[in-house]
């Protein structure tokens, strides 16, 4: 969807009043929801991880079974207009946070590029980067730690 042949929904709507095509399509697809965090229970600040989810495919990044995952992975966290300005853990990127507080999306957004993958050709997205929880031991997720900001 190409910014140029469509009105700009995200900069004319609340994101109460998206229809669930136009609520979806903000996703930018970068992955990243789908990271464990690490949450500091004293600051609440919240660190990622380069381990992602097991229904997440991580060269195709995208979910492989977004319509169940709700049911299928504990602690998956469906987004709701509410929700999104709940959730400071989301990333600053993200066009759902960035809608909710008023801003502009990045130039690299597939909704202004008309290209889904121009989040990856950014450098954003997690494709490729990531690894699975499938590979990864419980105990030893902290040392999948990212550092710095995402």
């Amino acid at each position: 969807m190409n910014s140029n042949c469509r009105e700009l929904f995200w900069e004319s709507k609340p994101l109460e009043q998206m229809t669930q095509e136009e609520w979806e399509a903000l996703c930018d697809g970068c992955g990243r929801c789908c990271l464990q965090k690490l949450e500091d229970r004293k600051t609440g600040k919240v660190q990622y991880t380069w381990v992602a989810c097991y229904l997440f495919d991580i060269v195709g990044c995208r979910c492989t079974n977004y319509a169940e995952r709700i049911r299928l992975v504990k602690g998956c966290s469906v987004l709701t207009p509410s929700r999104v300005r709940a959730y400071r853990w989301l990333p600053g990127t993200c066009a759902y946070r960035l809608v909710a507080e008023g801003k502009k999306l990045p130039g690299w957004h597939p909704l202004i590029t008309g290209d889904r993958n121009s989040v990856h050709a950014a450098g954003i997205s997690v494709k490729g980067r990531a690894i699975s929880e499938t590979h990864v031991h419980p105990d030893e997720v902290e040392y999948f730690a990212m550092e710095g900001r995402f």
